[in-house]
């Protein structure tokens, strides 16, 4: 959506859309507000998670493939590079993301590694799956293998493991505020491996929830 404040990029993918001052990615609509694109892309972003709730096989080992599919479904329609991989490097702030030309070897490395081992997660063990659900995204927003999109989709990538795991499709609105700033250093944990952090965000995103689940069903919601 940001051509500038969010991430510092370098490249032809760095373009803006003529008009928009510098604060909206060139795009295949037209769309020079960044409030706008905020809009489109949020709806873009239900209408693709509604449909892969549908589609994703609670048995499905997630791909590769199926990452770059997933971002295409929700971004093909606005940018001409979804579900492709960037060829801009990124940082934000004095964190820089995974270069560019590393991309291809860093997501097999993914696929072999967190998607194999985790995907399906069929995790019955509260902590198990609170740790499968952090690695998994931990590692994708790490490679940062798109050039934009690429939390969201990892947590659209965790809500479709939930699933699997038996779990209501997770509520993220509870990551702001200072929750927002323990789910940022739970990232940089990650280069590390240290999973601890991002499998504790995971953990109150769960706990979150279920607690909204009942309380909805206390209601009579279905």
């Amino acid at each position: 959506m940001n051509a500038g404040g969010r991430y510092r990029a370098e490249g032809p993918e760095a373009e803006s859309e003529p008009g928009s001052r510098g604060l909206v990615l060139r795009n295949l609509i037209g769309v020079r507000s960044a409030r706008e694109m905020a809009k489109r892309e949020s709806a873009a972003l239900l209408a693709a998670t509604n449909r892969l709730i549908d589609e994703t096989d609670l048995d499905h080992r997630f791909t590769v493939r199926d990452v770059c599919a997933m971002h295409r479904l929700w971004l093909g329609g606005i940018y001409k590079w979804a579900g492709e991989y960037r060829q801009v490097n990124l940082a934000k702030c004095s964190f820089p993301f995974a270069a560019a030309n590393l991309i291809p070897n860093l997501m097999r490395d993914f696929e072999r590694g967190p998607l194999r081992e985790l995907t399906p997660c069929r995790f019955t063990d509260a902590h198990e799956q609170a740790r499968a659900l952090a690695v998994v995204p931990a590692e994708l927003i790490l490679i940062h293998p798109f050039r934009e999109g690429n939390g969201r989709c990892s947590r659209l990538l965790a809500l479709l493991m939930g699933l699997q795991a038996g779990l209501p499709a997770l509520d993220f609105g509870g990551i702001r505020g200072v929750e927002k700033k323990r789910y940022i250093a739970a990232i940089h944990a990650s280069l590390d491996r240290d999973y601890a952090p991002m499998t504790e965000v995971f953990r109150r995103v769960v706990a979150r929830t279920l607690k909204t689940r009942i309380n909805a069903s206390g209601n009579g919601e279905p």
